[in-house]
């Protein structure tokens, strides 16, 4: 068996998407509701097939392009925090830390199920999700994959997956 193994890294414009968000910190600490333009790149590893290719370029761009564009232009709420009930109201979404308390239209929201809306944690969204559509649409399982979520220039925070388990 070859040992080699390859890269394919894809990074776009149409990979930036625009979201209000807070975070949790300390336990009881919140921040103030603000936003990102943040901007996503992609890489799998994994050998060469018989054509000499690792993955199609455009199929990874247009995965991910999907799973960023969901996000794009909504309130982010991470519905795992402990200290914040997030609650869906009618059309409306009730999110509640101490005493603070916002409502937001439903449409205007994505409910996430991760623990804070984090750089690292929207990484680790995105390539679960990326993850779950190479190997639904394409039969496609990488050995590694990697999805990085920069929330401003020079500030970014990435998720790495290995399939054989090991970080």
């Amino acid at each position: 068996m070859n040992a080699d193994r390859y890269t394919v890294r894809v990074t776009k414009e149409v990979f930036i998407f625009s979201c209000g968000h807070f975070i949790t910190f300390a336990g009881k600490n919140c921040e103030r509701l603000h936003g990102h333009n943040y901007r996503a790149a992609v890489e799998v590893d994994g050998p060469l097939d018989e054509n000499a290719y690792l993955f199609d370029f455009i199929a990874l761009k247009d995965r991910t392009q999907a799973i960023t564009a969901e996000l794009d232009h909504h309130m982010l709420l991470a519905t795992r925090n402990p200290f914040i009930a997030v609650e869906e109201v009618g059309n409306g979404v009730r999110v509640r830390f101490e005493q603070k308390e916002w409502l937001f239209p439903r449409e205007d929201c994505i409910l996430l199920p991760i623990e804070n809306t984090t750089a690292e944690l929207l990484a680790r969204h995105i390539a679960s999700r990326l993850l779950a559509d190479l190997q639904a649409q394409h039969h496609f399982t990488p050995l590694a994959l990697r999805v990085e979520v920069e929330e401003n220039i020079g500030q970014s925070a990435t998720y790495h997956w290995k399939a054989d388990g090991s970080c």
